[in-house]
């Protein structure tokens, strides 16, 4: 089987959030550790640099944003060996916004670059699922940290 198209992640969700509250929420740490990452060192702005950690699996990671437009659109490099995340916001009628988010640049045979993929896929969906239920009810269902829990076999 051959790849004819570089493998990139999608996923996207309605939130049910002005599009400012809901690019805040990617962009303050304070709120995404309350349903994605469990640290984070600074708030993400163009050219800045920082680290996000997921404490429960003892990884982390810098994040480096290139491209910064307030309630619009954030781009990212990040992971080792990089790749670019681009997260798109699009307000929407009723106060309610679109959030779109692309990852691509997947390093290693065509076999690896869709695994990662794949794999990377299924984490964002979790993200913007998490970001739904905490943004629309206030709850934190640990999607992140349950994903993976200790004591089952990696695949």
């Amino acid at each position: 089987m051959e790849i004819r198209e570089t493998p990139t992640a999608e996923a996207g969700m309605l939130i049910r959030r002005p599009v400012a509250e809901m690019f805040e929420a990617i962009v303050d740490p304070a709120i995404t550790t309350k349903f994605w990452f469990t640290h984070g060192s600074g708030r993400l702005d163009s050219g800045k640099e920082v680290r996000w950690e997921w404490r429960m699996y003892g990884v982390s990671t810098p994040v480096t944003v290139s491209e910064f437009v307030r309630n619009e659109k954030i781009v990212m490099q990040w992971s080792d060996p990089p790749t670019t995340v681009v997260w798109t916001f699009t307000e929407m009628p009723g106060g309610t916004t679109f959030v779109e988010v692309r990852n691509f640049g997947f390093a290693g045979s065509a076999d690896e670059q869709v695994k990662q993929a794949i794999g990377s896929t299924d984490g964002f969906a979790l993200v913007l699922a998490g970001a739904k239920a905490w943004l629309e009810q206030g709850l934190t269902l640990g999607l992140i940290g349950d994903r993976h829990p200790k004591g089952v076999p990696a695949s």
